[in-house]
């Protein structure tokens, strides 16, 4: 693979450590986890849909469904910053940091970006992820 191959745009969130937002291969674009966080923020900023702290970390205000909103728009930049399109992924890896509390919004939501491009789907419950999100996508799509 080339420099060529690696994809980063600032319509989507800065990643967090060192590593693009997508990789091309071949007809196949894999992208990077992908969270909810606003674009232009970086890992120390808290900027994120429907999140609110307080000065030592604890939640004020928690919106599940503004975060769910935001990454799968997130998602949506990077695929067509990409060249590819919503409509051509084929595989979803979804981490959440509480199945229980979040799960019942998560499928609803999903339902209502997928409800024509159906791609595989795994859903798996982690302890954390790396900034203050409660969720974050891993996907892959095809390319033209």
């Amino acid at each position: 693979m080339s420099i060529e191959d690696k994809i980063s745009t600032q319509k989507a969130p800065k990643p967090v450590g060192l590593y693009p937002h997508a990789r091309k291969a071949g007809n196949l674009l894999f992208l990077s986890g992908v969270g909810p966080r606003v674009a232009g923020s970086d890992s120390s900023d808290s900027k994120v849909p429907g999140l609110q702290l307080d000065k030592n970390g604890n939640f004020l205000d928690f919106d599940f469904e503004a975060q769910c909103r935001s990454v799968f728009d997130n998602v949506k930049v990077i695929l067509e910053e990409s060249g590819s399109s919503w409509s051509n992924l084929i595989d979803v890896t979804v981490f959440l940091v509480n199945m229980k509390r979040d799960f019942h919004t998560y499928n609803k939501i999903y339902a209502e970006y997928f409800s024509e491009n159906q791609p595989c789907r795994t859903t798996v419950e982690i302890n954390s992820l790396p900034t203050p999100i409660a969720i974050e996508l891993k996907c892959i799509a095809t390319i033209k």
